[in-house]
């Protein structure tokens, strides 16, 4: 579920903004601002921030007062991630954080139009909702949930459909990584192209 909000170019249904390290992919263990955005149209079944998924239960924050917060903070990187962020016109803010030096990354589906001034692009496609050529030819960074044994075969799908130079990941699914771990293990033993990403935040105990 998006909702409908009253978001304008200026301003976003913010769930919660906050600094911490990354935890996953490419940028594990840098220290990064983080502006998760509220609105969701994929619903992946085991998504860990569900709550998420309804822009109309957060406030419409103006993007002046989310710069005023991140400005607070050592870190000149801003993660945008959701919810889907790419629903909204992110122009505006991304321009705003460029303006005062913060490399800006985004964490997305791939299955809208990207806007706005974005240093990296994390593409983590999901079964639900087919991404578009376009986003991940732009990505960065590609990182495939792996909830399942053939989700494996899924991922090296992508392999032909991002640019040469784009980071390839396999994270399996916090509550079965026990069980995905060992797959992921052996899979990248023969795909070398590719690495793993684990959840570290959550095994450290940060946010």
């Amino acid at each position: 579920m998006i909702g409908s909000g009253d978001h304008t170019p200026n301003s976003y249904p913010l769930m919660e903004d906050f600094y911490t390290l990354q935890g996953e992919g490419f940028h594990t263990g840098t220290a990064a601002y983080f502006i998760r955005l509220a609105g969701c149209d994929v619903g992946c079944v085991w998504c860990d921030v569900k709550d998420s998924w309804d822009a109309d239960k957060y406030p419409i924050v103006a993007a002046d007062e989310i710069l005023n917060r991140a400005l607070k903070f050592e870190s000149k990187t801003a993660v945008i991630t959701g919810g889907e962020p790419a629903i909204y016109d992110l122009s505006y803010l991304t321009e705003l954080l460029k303006e005062n030096k913060f490399k800006v990354h985004i964490e997305t589906s791939g299955t809208r139009h990207l806007s706005g001034v974005l240093d990296w692009i994390t593409v983590s496609p999901k079964k639900f909702k087919e991404p578009l050529n376009e986003t991940l030819v732009a990505a960065d960074e590609l990182k495939v949930i792996i909830n399942h044994p053939s989700d494996l075969a899924w991922a090296l799908s992508f392999k032909n459909r991002v640019n040469e130079n784009c980071k390839l990941f396999l994270q399996p699914e916090f509550e079965k990584r026990e069980k995905m771990i060992p797959m992921i293990t052996e899979f990248i033993l023969m795909h070398p192209e590719w690495r793993i990403s684990l959840q570290t935040h959550k095994i450290i105990g940060i946010p």
